[in-house]
C-alpha cells in the first residue's frame, strides 16, 4: 500500500469511529478533570490548596526499518499539579525514559519541566473556558535523552460544553528549545460520555515543526472513573503522515483539601 492511500485510509477510519462514538452518546458525569491521556490540554485549574497526580506508562514507535527507527517507553511519565488559588496552579513534569534507535538504547531521567496554568475566562452561564499553561524546560536529563537546551512549551486552552454529555477543546501553542524557530502546535478533541463513569475521546493532533515541517497525527481513548477522584484512562495513537504509533495507560488522582488540610475521598 502506498503513502497516500494508506493516509487516506486512516482518515476514513478515524471518520468512522467518530460517527460510532455520536450515534452512542448516553448520559454522563464526571468530578475529576485530567490533562491527560489527550494531548489537549484541559482549560480547568485544580482548585485551591487541591493536589492532582497524573502518571501512566507509554509504548510508542516512530520511523520504519532496524537503522532509524525509534522505540521509545516511559514508564512512568508524571505530572503534579498543585492549585495555589482559584485559577492558577503551579505544575511539574518529570519521566523516566528508555528510548532505543537501531540497537542502541539509552535510559534514564528526561528534561524536568516546571510550569503553570491560568485561567483566563471561566463564567457561570458561559459554556467557553480559556486558559494559558506555560512550562518551562531545563536541561537537567540523563546524556542522551536531554535537549541540552533551555526549552519552553506554551499553550492556549480553550473548550465548549456542548451538552451534558459532549465537549469539544482545543489548544494552540508554540515550543521553543533553543534551535531554529521553534514550533507550532495544535490539537483538538471530542469528548463524549458513555455513562456517568465511562467517557472516550477521538483527537487530531499536530505540529508545525521549525515553521516548516507538517505533520498530522490522531489518537483516541477511553477514561473510566475508579471513585469520584480517581480516573483511569487507555489511549492510542497514529501519525496520519509518516510511520508513528502509540499505546498509553494512566491513572490520575485528585487529593482535595478541606479546612486548609490535604485528603483522600473514599
Amino acid at each position: 500500500m502506498n503513502k497516500s492511500k494508506n493516509v487516506s485510509v486512516r482518515f476514513q477510519l478515524c471518520l468512522v469511529i467518530i460517527a460510532l462514538l455520536i450515534t452512542n452518546v448516553l448520559a454522563y458525569s464526571q468530578d475529576i478533570i485530567t490533562d491527560r491521556p489527550d494531548q489537549t490540554e484541559s482549560s480547568s485549574t485544580v482548585g485551591k490548596k487541591n493536589i492532582q497526580i497524573e502518571s501512566g506508562i507509554l509504548l510508542g514507535f516512530t520511523g520504519e526499518g532496524t537503522a532509524s527507527a525509534e522505540r521509545q517507553i516511559l514508564a512512568p511519565t508524571t505530572l503534579f499539579r498543585l492549585g495555589v488559588v482559584k485559577g492558577f496552579e503551579l505544575r511539574v513534569v518529570n519521566q523516566f525514559e528508555s528510548l532505543k534507535v537501531g540497537g542502541q538504547t539509552t535510559e534514564g531521567i528526561s528534561d524536568w519541566e516546571v510550569g503553570f496554568k491560568v485561567q483566563l475566562l471561566q463564567k457561570e452561564g458561559v459554556n467557553t473556558e480559556i486558559a494559558l499553561l506555560s512550562h518551562l524546560v531545563m536541561p537537567t536529563g540523563s546524556t542522551g535523552l536531554s535537549a541540552d537546551e533551555w526549552g519552553t512549551v506554551n499553550k492556549l486552552c480553550l473548550s465548549h460544553e456542548l451538552s451534558d454529555n459532549l465537549g469539544l477543546s482545543y489548544n494552540v501553542g508554540y515550543n521553543y528549545f533553543g534551535d531554529g524557530k521553534g514550533d507550532l502546535t495544535y490539537s483538538l478533541a471530542l469528548g463524549i460520555g458513555l455513562s456517568d463513569k465511562t467517557a472516550v475521546y477521538v483527537e487530531p493532533y499536530g505540529e508545525l515543526a521549525d515553521f516548516d515541517d507538517f505533520s498530522v497525527n490522531v489518537d483516541a481513548g477511553v477514561t473510566y472513573l475508579l471513585k469520584p477522584n480517581c480516573q483511569a484512562d487507555l489511549s492510542f495513537g497514529t501519525g496520519l503522515d509518516y510511520t508513528m504509533n502509540y499505546l498509553s495507560l494512566g491513572i490520575s488522582w485528585l487529593i482535595r483539601s478541606k479546612n486548609g488540610k490535604v485528603k483522600m475521598e473514599n
